[in-house]
């Protein structure tokens, strides 16, 4: 929770990340909040007031994975939704000839976008998802120790500069210092 909101503050592809590791560590809790206690809050050194705190994030967490159906698989809406406001901010970048530098770098990671949702099945994901669930594919091989190819950190290297270079522009646009006005000129 602390660590989300800072992330969240930071940077928005960290925070997606994180976000999705909380899910994974909710469902591998069995959606139990005595469990998250024991094998999570708990190991933090938090005052009583911050253990309410995490608490009742992880439940109000837990309640959007049941209301939403995602107890197995799949993201809360809470984070489908910075997919989507980054897949927005994604199409604005690209239409806007001010932001050549932002598309020579997409069209770099296109290829390795493309290699992906070809192996996804029927159901591919979007650009932007796709690139976060190639992020997300990494760090779970990472954490299970397995070997990683130079093909695959060759792509996860420019996914990552990619979704920096998103993130950064995000921030700025949060920020309203992405698209300034247009400046008002009378002849």
């Amino acid at each position: 929770m602390i660590i989300a909101s800072q992330k969240h503050k930071e940077n928005i592809a960290e925070y997606l990340l994180y976000m999705w590791q909380i899910e994974d560590l909710i469902r591998a809790n069995g959606l139990d909040i005595d469990r998250i206690k024991e094998n999570v809050i708990d190991k933090f050194d938090l005052t009583d007031s911050q253990r309410k705190e995490m608490t009742e994030w992880y439940e109000s967490l837990i309640d959007m994975m049941r209301r939403e159906n995602v107890e197995k698989a799949g993201h809360i809406q809470l984070n489908k939704n910075v997919i989507i406001q980054l897949t927005d901010l994604h199409m604005a970048l690209l239409k806007d000839p001010r932001f050549s530098e932002y598309t020579a770098e997409f069209y770099k990671t296109l290829p390795y976008i493309v290699e992906l949702r070809a192996k996804a099945g029927d159901n591919p994901a979007g650009e932007i998802e796709t690139c976060f669930n190639a992020l997300y594919g990494m760090l779970m091989l990472r954490l299970q120790g397995k070997e990683i190819t130079s093909q695959t950190m060759e792509a996860v290297t420019q996914i990552s500069k990619f979704l920096a270079v998103l993130a950064h522009d995000y921030n700025l646009d949060r920020e309203d210092k992405l698209f300034p006005p247009e400046e008002d000129v009378t002849v």
